[in-house]
Formats: structure tokens, sequence, C-alpha cells
């Protein structure tokens, strides 16, 4: 097959370091993905290869190089995304992490894969976003980095945040102290986020003030949510009738964020409100269904593994039990 070479020349000033890693390790990273050879002479890059193969690594150098120049820095990380989203046709990298939703004593928070940026865009456009996802996926951390940026914008009075007060085979008459007390676990994770995006004694001060509220589901019944960013997390421990309920609250010039995990569901009993609402609100104008998968994990490489090995095996039981089921009338019949 016919080799194809395209030369790449990196503009003067640029630190071919910045671009291709301390002692070149990003560029062996590069160079393990792809079939073409890769030569670096001085501040030029020359790609050989089979032409698709050649021109996917030029698009992908393209991509980082316009990275560093807008003083975003290149880590294994994004660069295996990059490569990820490239390959899959996805959006333009450059797109998706130049996307700064907020900066917080230097740490920046901004979509790091192409489902974490359209579900970024999604909560920009509706009026009701759903981030519907396994774990890590970060729909809760940037739908709360989403409110506290809309604050500070005022786009909004004020932030509520809420989950149901449910948990796997935990019941809070047994816990022990105030209602406060009880709770205060079950919406312990919204306040660390929070204190990851805002000093302390700021969200302290806010919170006592009623700007930022953190509170279970079961406090909004009665109310209507006016000029407020809400963000319902752990939706899928939702009763149909809480989700209703929750829905339902929203007042003139707020926005909405509803998150939750599907496969992790901890009701003991009834149907979750997470999983029904689908069926009935799809297709609903200025509210949008968001779906985040394992490769929009942001933790540990082996959560997205363990993540995909029990969407895997998920697969494959309700496969068998339908298989099953389709079985016994055809067994019966020829009984």
């Amino acid at each position: 097959m016919s080799q194809s070479e395209i030369r790449l020349v990196v503009p003067d000033g640029r630190d071919m370091v910045d671009l291709l890693g301390q002692g070149d390790h990003l560029l062996k990273l590069v160079e393990a993905q792809f079939e073409a050879e890769i030569c670096v002479r001085g501040n030029e890059i020359t790609i050989t290869g089979e032409p698709q193969e050649a021109q996917a690594v030029s698009a992908l150098f393209t991509e980082m190089l316009q990275l560093v120049e807008v003083g975003q820095p290149l880590t294994p990380d994004s660069i295996d995304r990059s490569i990820d989203m490239l390959k899959r046709g996805d959006l333009s990298p450059v797109k998706v992490f130049s996307d700064v939703i907020l900066t917080h004593r230097g740490k920046t928070i901004r979509p790091k894969t192409a489902g974490q940026k359209r579900y970024v865009d999604a909560i920009r456009k509706n009026t009701i976003t759903f981030g519907i996802g396994p774990a890590g996926t970060g729909k809760t951390y940037l739908a709360m980095a989403m409110a506290v940026d809309a604050l500070k914008r005022k786009e909004v009075g004020r932030i509520i945040l809420t989950r149901p007060a449910v948990e796997a085979g935990e019941k809070l008459g047994y816990l022990p102290g105030t209602l406060f007390d009880k709770v205060d676990p079950y919406l312990r994770p919204l306040y660390d986020a929070l204190f990851d995006m805002m000093d302390i004694e700021k969200s302290t001060s806010l919170t006592e003030r009623g700007v930022i509220e953190v509170a279970p589901l079961a406090f909004m019944r009665g109310r209507t949510l006016n000029d407020s960013f809400v963000v319902l997390d752990e939706a899928q421990n939702t009763s149909p009738e809480q989700m209703k309920m929750f829905l339902t609250r929203l007042g003139f010039g707020s926005k909405v964020v509803i998150t939750g995990d599907v496969t992790q569901i901890d009701l003991p009993v009834g149907a979750s409100g997470l999983k029904q609402v689908r069926e009935i609100l799809d297709g609903v104008q200025d509210l949008t269904f968001i779906d985040l998968e394992s490769r929009d994990v942001v933790r540990h490489k082996l959560v997205q593994h363990i993540v995909t090995a029990y969407s895997v095996f998920d697969e494959k039981r309700q496969a068998a039990h339908a298989a099953a089921s389709a079985g016994r009338p055809a067994d019966a019949s020829h009984a």
C-alpha cells in the first residue's frame, strides 16, 4: 500500500517539551497508538505511514499544538482522551479541553471527555438537563461547577443542592442525633464538591444567608424554586412520586440538573423515578437527557474497565433472562 509523508513545522518560540513531554514521554504514547513512523528534528515533525494513519497522527499533533498555544498543559490522560475522540470522529479535543467552567485556587474545572462537553453544553442550553451515567463520569461535579459559575455571574440568585436520603440498607431512624445530623452523611458528598469550588468561609457564609442550600429532597415539597440553579443528585433513588414532586417545583428564572446512575438503585421497593421519567418526558421541549458512558469516567483508568465489565455482565444476564423467558412457551409446545 502507498505511503504518505506529512511534515508539520512547529512555530518558533514553541517549546517542543510542552508538545512532546519530558523525555518525549508524550511522543512515545502517540507512537504506541499508531502504526505510522514519527520523526522529530528540531521543530519539524515528519509522519510517514499509510495515508489514513498518517493523516490521523497529523490531526492529533495539530490538536496538541493548539492546546499548547491556548495554555492547556498536555498530560498522558489528555493525550489518551484526544486520541479516543479523534479515532471516534467525535468532538475536537481543543473544543472540549478549552471549555473552562470555573477556576478556583489555580484549579481549573472543565470537561475532559466529549460526553462531558455535550453534558455541559446541554446544561447551558436547556432549562432541565438529566445527566445519566456510571460513577466517576463527573455528573454531579460538573453540574455543581455550572451552578457556582451561574451564581458568580449573577445568572441566578441562589443554588439548591439536594438528594434523596436513601442508601443501601440504611434507615434514618437508626442514626443518632437531630434530623439534620441524620441526613448530613447523605449530603456530605455535595458539601465536599462545593468546598472544592469555593472557599469554605465563603460557602459557609452563603449557606448561612440561604444563598446556597443543601437539603434532603423531602425538604423540597410544597416549594416553588424561582431564580435558582437546582441540582438533584442520586436521582435513581427517587420514587416516581418524588420525581414528579421535584420537577413541579420549577419556578421562573431557574435551571435544573438531575443526575443519577440507573445501575445503582438503592430503593428497597418500587420503581425508580429516574428510570420512569425518561419514558414520560422524552421529547419535551427545553428538557434533555444526556447519557454518559464508561469512556467518560475521569477517575483511575481501572474504574473505566470495572464499569465496562459490569455493563457487559448485566447485558449478558439480561440476554440470558430474555432467552430463557422466550424459550419457556416453545418448550411447553413440544411437551
